[in-house]
């Protein structure tokens, strides 16, 4: 899963960096252009390096589930399901990436869990 994810994120760079046609649109339509084309570019690559080394997948896979909320978020909003005649190409592997990064924290939840813990104990919690 971590696999599938990664190969999409990094798919999608060459499109973000090269400010291709497709890319500077979808941006452009939902008002970042340049900056939010860059910027989730830099943070799908950090999530890439996050998900293939063992100690960091799962902010890894929180990190993947909270960008591609917001890609869902603005296909359901503003762009449509299809985009510049993709058939919904950029929905479905979107569809993916989500169901992925669940997957992901499904099947490490006791490391969800363990984090999280350490993470309220550490601000004085119980």
């Amino acid at each position: 899963m971590k696999t599938i994810i990664s190969m999409i994120f990094l798919q999608t760079l060459f499109f973000k960096f090269s400010a291709a046609p497709e890319s500077v649109y979808i941006f452009s339509l939902i008002g970042m252009e340049p900056y939010g084309r860059i910027g989730s570019g830099v943070a799908e690559f950090l999530v890439v390096l996050l998900l293939v080394w063992p100690q960091t997948t799962v902010i890894g896979a929180f990190a993947s589930l909270f960008i591609i909320s917001v890609a869902l978020y603005f296909h359901i909003t503003i762009l449509g399901i299809v985009v510049l005649d993709d058939y919904g190409l950029l929905f479905f592997l979107a569809l993916v990436v989500f169901i992925s990064s669940i997957l992901i924290l499904y099947f490490k939840k006791d490391e969800v869990v363990t984090s999280v813990n350490r993470i309220w104990k550490r601000n004085g919690k119980r």
